[in-house]
């Protein structure tokens, strides 16, 4: 007998912008997909690849295919991804992925993918089309132009929108995002010129904003949940699970910005300045900020003497989800970026946000303005941040009694435990499988 069209496994092609932010994800999604059958071809940056071998949970099905990227003028030698450079230059990396145009059309030919997913490389549809290969962009709940300038008609939310100050961090829509293309013209034909959208997000947290993108860009929106990964098998790094071990459960407030914010150095003080404020043992992941090459050089004078015991500043990698799995760990501090939003929502701790990119935004809005499970850090009308906001924002959500750590704490476990029921993820992976049979 025949196989049907839905009974059929699929060869799907990824092929994510050059960040870890969001070679990770996909990764996450390719997991799931292996995990019911379909193979997965991996395209990826050769140093990237033995820094993700361990997250490869079917290396049966998903293939890794190194992409050689090529010198640019502005790019340092050696970068890959956007971990290597600071975020000024990844217009440079955004240039050397658009010259990995030939290596992808000749991957397309030889292995003939049924889908190929990608996010920023616009152009992927114009190579995958006349093949006959359907092309899903993957977005972080892209923004029109409308939405920068003020909310347009039939637009789902009077919470999730700009204010202010952020209104400024937006010129960068509208610089060159690559030889020849602002970053804004970029991602709209990204999605104008694929088959559908992915959005990672679900019906209940977001479903008037999927269906606004939908109507925008006129194509289907199909959703993939959460994909948030299996717990590690790994354990947390010794030094960090002593460390953590010596204090109350629920007690240490975890930082961790991403591996893409450096904060300028007036800022990363006030951080950490207000880490110290709140008297609580606190455990931050940061970069050196703009001008330092240390964390430590960094640091105001005199910190490290009055936290020692209580506080650690870390410039290295740790491994986030682990530690925010902590008993320990009481608030979690973070920029709100996609992974850490997940994260934040199914973790027990507390949520305090200091965003910063357009995604960021959007997230935080959607989280603490919508949805109550979180607290925005208090800014000035110049995006910037005082130890005493960071410190009050920390302080609201860890007291008990405070009415608005109240609100958050159990509007916060009403969503986990909706996010955490049998089923309701898997669910949505397999809706997701069975649309893409339909395209």
């Amino acid at each position: 007998m025949a196989k049907t069209k839905d009974s059929s496994k699929l060869h799907i092609a990824m092929f994510p912008w050059l960040a870890m932010g969001h070679i990770t994800p996909f990764l996450h999604l390719s997991n799931e997909l292996a995990a019911r059958g379909h193979s997965i071809s991996f395209l990826l940056p050769k140093k990237a690849q033995s820094q993700l071998y361990h997250l490869n949970l079917h290396p049966s099905l998903i293939t890794f295919h190194p992409l050689t990227i090529p010198p640019v003028d502005g790019l340092p030698a050696g970068a890959e991804t956007a971990s290597d450079i600071p975020i000024f230059l990844t217009n440079h990396l955004a240039t050397a992925m658009d010259l990995t145009r030939d290596q992808l059309q000749e991957f397309l030919h030889t292995l003939k993918p049924d889908f190929i997913f990608y996010d920023m490389a616009h152009w992927v549809p114009y190579l995958a089309s006349p093949l006959g290969i359907k092309t899903k962009s993957c977005e972080n709940k892209p923004l029109t132009l409308e939405q920068m300038v003020g909310p347009p008609p039939g637009y789902p939310s009077s919470t999730v929108v700009l204010r202010g100050h952020e209104y400024r961090n937006y010129s960068f829509m509208f610089m060159e995002f690559g030889n020849g293309i602002l970053f804004y013209d970029r991602v709209t034909t990204a999605m104008l010129r694929s088959d559908a959208v992915a959005i990672r997000t679900c019906h209940e947290i977001e479903q008037g904003m999927c269906e606004y993108i939908s109507t925008e860009y006129s194509k289907p929106v199909l959703l993939t949940g959460s994909v948030l990964p299996e717990p590690e098998e790994t354990k947390l790094e010794e030094r960090w699970g002593m460390w953590l071990d010596q204090f109350e459960p629920g007690s240490v407030v975890f930082c961790a910005l991403g591996s893409q914010i450096i904060l300028e150095r007036n800022q990363f003080q006030e951080l950490v300045l207000g880490f110290e404020l709140t008297g609580l043992p606190f455990f931050a992941a940061l970069k050196p900020p703009l001008g330092a090459t240390t964390i430590e050089e960094a640091l105001p004078e005199g910190f490290k003497e009055r936290t020692r015991g209580r506080g650690v500043v870390y410039g290295g990698w740790v491994q986030q989800p682990l530690v925010l799995g902590h008993p320990s760990v009481g608030c979690f501090v973070n920029h709100c970026g996609f992974g850490s939003m997940w994260e934040s929502l199914m973790s027990d701790s507390q949520i305090v946000l200091v965003s910063y990119l357009v995604d960021q935004v959007v997230n935080t809005r959607l989280l603490a303005a919508e949805l109550k499970v979180a607290v925005e850090v208090e800014r000035d009308e110049d995006g910037g941040f005082t130890k005493e906001s960071l410190c009050k924002s920390i302080m609201c959500v860890m007291d008990g009694d405070s009415e608005v750590g109240g609100l958050v704490r159990k509007n916060h476990r009403k969503w986990k435990e909706t996010l955490a029921s049998p089923g309701f993820m898997s669910n949505y992976m397999d809706e997701f499988v069975h649309n893409l049979h339909q395209l």
